[in-house]
């Protein structure tokens, strides 16, 4: 910054030079800030996984993994229910609480097209150790890299609850 003030000329290479510099720098701190944001956002869909299987030691099945997911996906029902209901009780301020009830809206939406779609981005509590590893984790957004994600959809979880129950007819 103090060389960028020293430069007599506005358009001299030094100048344009230390200016690229300069956006080169900004353009690396905001990236590094958008991976902590989505660290910190996945971060939390996990933590509240792991606060839900606190106490399990046994891996899911796939009845019991989509089971969670649909826990998961209907975790802002009762926030949505209250601004519903205050929204009713003060007609006079019924947007008051708008931006948070669409970004709640929002989120959702992509999470259920997520899901019932392509799938989200989850670990595989299903298998034994990958359970285990997720059992493990400190919660820590830092930690996050070292857990194994994968695209957990609903299709799959039934075809995995079919193949169980085949194997189970077998046996």
């Amino acid at each position: 910054m103090k060389d960028l003030a020293k430069c007599k000329h506005p358009q001299s290479r030094k100048t344009l030079a230390l200016a690229r510099k300069i956006k080169k720098i900004n353009n690396r701190e905001k990236k590094k800030m958008g991976h902590a944001v989505k660290a910190n956002v996945v971060g939390k869909k996990l933590g509240w996984f792991a606060e839900q299987l606190e106490d399990r030691t046994e891996p899911l099945s796939g009845q019991e993994f989509e089971t969670l997911i649909d826990k998961y996906l209907a975790r802002f029902n009762e926030e949505l229910e209250q601004i519903k209901l205050v929204q009713s009780i003060n007609k006079q301020r019924n947007n008051q609480h708008a931006s948070r009830e669409s970004s709640i809206r929002m989120t959702l939406e992509k999470e259920v097209h997520d899901f019932n779609g392509g799938g989200l981005e989850l670990p595989d509590l299903c298998d034994k150790q990958e359970f285990q590893k997720f059992q493990q984790w400190d919660g820590s957004s830092q930690s996050i890299q070292h857990l194994k994600m994968h695209f957990i959809s609903r299709k799959r979880l039934q075809l995995l609850n079919k193949d169980s129950q085949v194997t189970m007819a077998v046996d």
